[in-house]
């Protein structure tokens, strides 16, 4: 069972989204375990500071290193080494490969990062590797940490009721986009669904359904 750790500096705006839906499904089975952690509660001063102004002048504020890298020390001496990854622009592109990918890791710690980044030690201390869900300023992490959080979990053994389902959707082993999905009512405003669909021809659905895909990836995401 999978251990997340997402430090932040606003863990009540996500404890009720990881109470909800896939991810309060995977806890409830046990299939998972998602925890935050409020680094200013590391701080060192009567005002709780985590930011101070950058050395070598510019704008806005620097999260200091005292207290992340101190929560990141207490939480790994509770709970043992975590593969460690923060949430910024400039990180390593987060795709569906790496989900696969961290569905191997017991324990994960995601860095929810805000104002202007992160004093440079903190990842040089604490080993975290950057990750980024796109090429966007957001105002904080938490976002990208719950994205990477959920991509993760619905990947895991017994989380979604049907395995295909994780298996089968967008950005499959081919690197294509998934087909388009169809469902009742047969017409809907003059729209029909293709008769393909409606034949039983299995193996014909499988030849519509892939060309489908690779034409709708070439016209939406033609870098893959």
């Amino acid at each position: 069972m999978p251990l997340f750790a997402i430090l932040t500096l606003f863990p009540e705006a996500l404890e009720p989204y990881a109470r909800a839906s896939i991810l309060g499904l995977a806890q409830e089975k046990g299939l998972s375990e998602i925890r935050f952690f409020d680094f200013r509660d590391f701080t060192r001063d009567r005002h709780r500071t985590v930011d101070d102004r950058p050395f070598g002048g510019g704008p806005g504020m620097v999260l200091k290193p005292e207290p992340i890298v101190d929560c990141v020390e207490w939480i790994e001496d509770r709970y043992g080494a975590f593969k460690k990854l923060m949430l910024c622009p400039g990180g390593r592109p987060f795709r569906q490969e790496v989900a696969r990918e961290l569905t191997t890791e017991d324990r994960i710690m995601l860095l929810c990062g805000r104002y202007e980044g992160f004093d440079e030690r903190i990842q040089e201390i604490c080993g975290f590797e950057p990750l980024s869900v796109g090429d966007y300023v957001l105002a904080g992490g938490e976002l990208p940490a719950l994205a990477v959080t959920e991509a993760v979990v619905r990947l895991l053994p017994g989380v979604l009721g049907d395995e295909r389902s994780a298996q089968e959707d967008s950005f499959r082993e081919a690197d294509a986009l998934d087909h388009p999905h169809y469902t009742r009512p047969r017409v809907f405003r003059g729209l029909e669904v293709p008769d393909v669909l409606m034949q039983g021809d299995h193996a014909a659905i499988e030849r519509w359904r892939k060309n489908s895909a690779q034409d709708r990836t070439r016209r939406w995401r033609p870098d893959l």
